[in-house]
């Protein structure tokens, strides 16, 4: 009988995380879901951690639990909230809970699963950043903020985590179906128009089971992040105008 492997899932519950989760456990994985909110049943049970990841005194706390589930053949680092709006008026706590969440966590998380040596040889890692990573994102600037240090910790890490022997993959996802992208969607936005989060789930994690450094699912994706590099400013100008000015004041 195949040996199951071990996986870490962050926001596990719903959305990505959740899609992880099933494809995870569908492909040899027992998987452990770090997330505030516990998981829906599902046919195959989950090992859940409650955390709630904008507090960094309870992340410390269940650190040494979830370092004690490893060793971890893949982490999938998804946990993520936005905040949406004109900046200076969204309350400041809103600002710090996108920050800490998005990029405190999975930097401390990362930090103490390597410290304590909790991966298997030849694991894979997967730091979910956002396609907002390859231009500007007016309405959310916290989010942006937070989802570019998430990028560049894991790129420069990157090395280290070689010699370690496990490989990163940072994620860059468009808009997904979900209902966290419809909450904070300006009004009108097509829904049909996102990606399945089942099927994004199983692009980002082909690419990080085959080593690859970096993962755009969808190819309308790609080619937006091609285009973002090479015309950051109008595809800011485009972004404002589909999104900023159609959020609610």
């Amino acid at each position: 009988m195949q040996t199951r492997k071990r996986a870490l899932v962050t926001g596990g519950s719903a959305g990505l995380g959740a899609a992880a989760v099933s494809w995870l456990q569908a492909n040899n994985h027992d998987v452990v879901v770090l997330d505030r909110e516990h998981p829906a049943p599902g046919k195959v049970p989950v090992d859940h951690i409650g955390c709630d990841l904008s507090s960094r005194t309870e992340l410390d706390n269940v650190m040494p639990e979830l370092i004690a589930a490893g060793p971890y053949d893949v982490v999938f680092l998804n946990a993520g909230i936005n905040a949406t709006g004109r900046f200076e008026r969204i309350d400041a706590q809103a600002h710090m809970n996108v920050i800490r969440i998005n990029a405190e966590a999975p930097m401390v998380i990362t930090a103490r699963l390597f410290e304590a040596n909790a991966f298997t040889h030849g694991a894979a890692m997967v730091f979910v950043s956002s396609l907002s990573h390859f231009t500007g994102y007016p309405g959310a600037a916290s989010y942006a903020a937070s989802k570019d240090a998430l990028a560049v910790y894991a790129k420069s890490m990157r090395r280290y985590a070689k010699t370690a022997g496990v490989t990163l993959t940072v994620a860059f996802p468009g808009p997904l179906n979900t209902g966290h992208a419809e909450q904070h969607a300006p009004e009108g936005a097509d829904a049909s128009k996102r990606m399945d989060a089942d099927e994004a789930a199983k692009l980002i994690l082909a690419d990080a089971l085959a080593g690859r450094k970096t993962s755009i699912p969808g190819s309308a994706n790609r080619l937006f992040a091609i285009i973002g590099r090479i015309a950051p400013k109008p595809v800011t100008a485009l972004m404002r105008k589909l999104i900023y000015l159609r959020l609610k004041k």
